[in-house]
């Protein structure tokens, strides 16, 4: 008889991923702590180990994943504002069973650090009033991205016999959506330059 493989651990990183996968599959509402225990073949309780704050840990946690983006310095803010909210935009498409997290929730831990990096980041390449063109640039972004989700209908209500929701392609997207985004942007840019 083969040797049964021993249970992974849980960890931090464990629990988010599979909040995660719930979220995304079925809607952040069906998130439970119950529900992400049976997920991770846990009692609930044991969550509570990594997060003992609960279920409004594991909201935080989730937003941060979601928002807590890093891109490499540009000499140009420009192109170091494009990449920010292009990694900002894929982030959030990639899990858009959180996006009302990341809407609602204030930026904390490493997602309030990599919010001051990028705002530090674009100081230093010259852009001005850094701290209030970032709040402009991630409206936009989360504005964006909420838009493409009510689009797409992945966030259609569903009743209690639904199959599970199933979420817009995360490969790159809409190229309608993506000309869009870009041309919005590119009218936020040239407006922050004009300041």
């Amino acid at each position: 008889m083969p040797a049964k493989r021993p249970p992974i651990p849980l960890s931090r990183e464990r629990i988010i991923d599979a909040a995660l996968h719930i979220a995304d599959t079925q809607g952040l509402r069906r998130l439970t702590m119950r529900r992400l225990g049976d997920a991770l073949q846990v009692e609930a309780m044991a969550i509570y180990h990594h997060l003992p704050r609960g279920k409004d840990a594991l909201m935080d946690a989730l937003a941060e994943h979601v928002t807590a983006v890093h891109v490499d310095p540009s000499p140009d803010w420009r192109e170091g504002a494009r990449q920010w909210c292009r990694a900002s935009r894929a982030l959030l498409r990639e899990h858009p069973g959180v996006l009302a997290l990341a809407l609602t929730r204030p930026p904390k831990g490493r997602a309030a650090m990599a919010l001051r990096e990028q705002t530090d980041q674009l100081a230093e390449a010259g852009l001005p009033d850094a701290p209030r063109a970032v709040r402009a640039l991630r409206a936009y972004v989360f504005g964006a991205v909420a838009v493409e989700v009510q689009q797409s209908g992945w966030a259609e209500p569903m009743g209690e016999d639904d199959e599970p929701w199933r979420p817009p392609s995360a490969g790159g997207g809409d190229p309608a959506s993506d000309a869009d985004f870009e041309v919005g942007l590119e009218a936020l840019l040239t407006g922050l330059a004009a300041r």
